[in-house]
């Protein structure tokens, strides 16, 4: 369990001593389908990451609406990068949407490597801007139905392991918009 989260990092070029420190403090999680490993407003104690399964991280509204900020599966980091660098409270919830594996690593030691200057921290921060810049071009670049034909073609395993509202809000179209462009593609 432990080898998977010691290759991650040394694929990023962690010392051995980094990856050492990461692999000794790493937690083993076992969560059931909708557990909550944050909830929006708190502050994170631990960043994850994802053995296997499938997560979800959304905004919630004061009226109850939920937008998908991000999903996450098998051999990915789910870091609150916005919370450790700010030190406030998580702007999203954080929840597993299948039954899932994780190793737990406290926030404190992504702290520490920030504070340190630790190449990793560095080459994590850069992995997420680059993903960000990607979907930032993604939500710009595409129209609705492209969006969708892209996210279809990208994550094909997705497709079937989440939700449509889900879908919808990730692209950023109502479930109803979302029902109308998987028609007219069928029609075609």
């Amino acid at each position: 369990m432990k080898e998977s989260l010691h290759q991650f990092l040394s694929q990023l070029g962690a010392s051995t001593e980094t990856v050492e420190q990461a692999v000794s403090q790493a937690e083993l999680m076992e969560l059931p389908t909708r557990h909550v490993l944050l909830n929006q407003g708190e502050p994170p104690a631990y960043c994850y990451f994802l053995l296997e399964g499938l997560c979800h991280a959304c905004y919630l509204t004061a009226e109850g609406k939920q937008f998908s900020k991000e999903f996450y599966w098998d051999q990915d980091v789910i870091i609150g990068f916005e919370s450790l660098i700010s030190e406030q409270a998580s702007p999203y919830l954080l929840e597993t949407l299948s039954a899932s594996r994780l190793l737990a690593l406290p926030f404190n030691l992504l702290k520490q490597w920030r504070e340190e200057g630790n190449p990793l921290y560095v080459r994590l921060m850069e992995r997420q801007l680059i993903f960000k810049e990607q979907k930032e071009r993604f939500m710009l670049m595409h129209s609705p139905e492209e969006r969708y034909q892209l996210f279809t073609a990208n994550f094909p395993e997705l497709k079937t392991r989440i939700a449509d509202y889900q879908i919808a809000s990730y692209l950023g179209i109502t479930p109803i918009s979302l029902s109308r462009i998987k028609k007219r593609l069928e029609e075609e």
